[in-house]
């Protein structure tokens, strides 16, 4: 092979990118994954113990799930079998399988590392279980999207599903260390560049390596700052799948910064979402949806600030609509919260559906007809603005349920003035009714 290398005048090693040359050789070099690889981690312990079992690693590119699986095989002495389920079919499969049970028939296990795993429909999912159960092969798979969401109960009961971190800065710095040692030289950056290269990567550390090769490759002969790397090498878009699990969790953070008045956090998460190429008219209807379930009564002008913010972005479109949403989101969060007037509904609604179908007392219904007169529609009814206090304090629930409470306003913002009227008329109703 080295002669076939020379004839094309490379060097054996010049292929390989700088991110496989510097693939962990055991498991005590990967990084960011102590809490899975170490002696108290799920995987430390199954290998104390000399047994591996089937598992799921779930998370996002760049932190090592192919690079661990590999490591697995040569620490348990199983042999690595690798596919794509982007590029397999069940023909592929039943190949694997059948190569597996030839392997085991001479003593031999199989690991199978299945990348992408969740690309595989539910019968092809299926076809693991046998082999699973008889120990034909340990699989692993690996994952970028919720297994609860993308892989079968079936798949899920028989592995154990292990959570990989984004790599954080210090896991980053550790790859561009190991980076410049295996180069020979440092990275031409500057501190903040280098910041900012770490930045760049957004948690993966092989795209971290191939910016960092990227830099290599220019020579330059001073340090780059910020400006420098960025003009060098093409920023990432952030890591974000509008139609993944992704996209429902930036929206319940942006959702529950607002609600805890976080002003600060909630325009981060907004600037996440719309970075990563979110629509803004979802983001819209669901400010709307917060400004009433989170705000209610406490601020009546919430949901008016929200439908404004949605009007000016269906308007000017983006970018020019997105400083509404961010006024939107900024009102929203410095409102004073409540949720008493969604309570309410929902216990008027459980209500609802306990009493059936009670008819209203008959004082207000309306009785258009002779027969309904007779029969006492609209008999006793007292129109409230000619009253003196313009309450009459009559009852309008049905007579079999009688009165009950659904909304408690809560003692801030405007509801503190809606408070204050009930309790009048509360005082209004006893006395009349005495």
């Amino acid at each position: 092979m080295s002669n076939l290398f020379a004839a094309a005048g490379m060097d054996e090693g010049a292929p390989r990118p700088l991110a496989d040359r510097l693939r962990p050789k055991v498991l005590e070099e990967v990084v960011g994954q102590d809490h899975l690889i170490g002696p108290k981690g799920p995987l430390g312990r199954m290998l104390a113990q000399g047994h591996l079992s089937s598992i799921i690693l779930w998370g996002p590119p760049g932190t090592g799930k192919t690079t661990i699986a590999r490591l697995l095989a040569d620490k348990v002495g199983l042999h690595f079998e690798p596919m794509s389920a982007i590029f397999s079919g069940v023909a592929d499969l039943k190949k694997v399988f059948e190569t597996a049970r030839g392997r085991r028939a001479v003593g031999k296990g199989t690991l199978l590392f299945v990348d992408e795993i969740h690309r595989f429909n539910r019968a092809q999912q299926d076809s693991f279980l046998p082999v699973m159960e008889d120990g034909t092969v340990t699989l692993v798979g690996a994952t970028t999207e919720n297994p609860s969401f993308e892989l079968n109960a079936a798949v899920l009961s028989r592995a154990q599903v292990l959570v990989l971190n984004r790599l954080d800065d210090a896991a980053l710095e550790l790859l561009l260390v190991r980076a410049e040692a295996h180069v020979g030289r440092k990275l031409p950056l500057d501190d903040d560049a280098r910041a900012t290269l770490r930045a760049m990567a957004d948690g993966d550390g092989r795209y971290a390596l191939n910016l960092a090769e990227e830099v290599f490759a220019l020579s330059a002969e001073t340090p780059l700052d910020t400006g420098g790397l960025i003009a060098a090498v093409q920023r990432r878009a952030p890591l974000y799948d509008k139609g993944r699990e992704g996209h429902y969790n930036l929206i319940s953070a942006l959702h529950k910064s607002v609600r805890g008045s976080d002003c600060d956090a909630a325009l981060y998460w907004l600037a996440r979402m719309l970075e990563g190429g979110e629509d803004p008219l979802y983001i819209a209807r669901r400010l709307v949806r917060m400004a009433n379930e989170d705000i209610g009564l406490a601020d009546p002008q919430a949901v008016s600030q929200a439908l404004a913010a949605k009007d000016v972005v269906d308007f000017l479109g983006t970018p020019e609509g997105d400083l509404a949403l961010a006024q939107a989101v900024i009102y929203l969060a410095t409102a004073p919260k409540s949720n008493a007037a969604y309570m309410a509904f929902n216990a008027a609604r459980r209500a609802a559906r306990e009493t059936g179908s009670v008819a209203p007392p008959a004082h207000i219904l309306n009785a258009p007809t002779r027969l309904m007169k007779e029969l006492g529609y609209g008999k006793g009814y007292v129109y409230d603005p000619d009253t003196e206090d313009g309450f009459s304090g009559q009852d309008y629930f049905p007579e079999e349920m009688g009165r009950t409470q659904f909304y408690h306003p809560e003692e801030r913002g405007f509801e503190r003035d809606i408070n204050k009227r009930l309790a009048y008329w509360q005082k209004l109703r006893e006395e009349k009714s005495k």
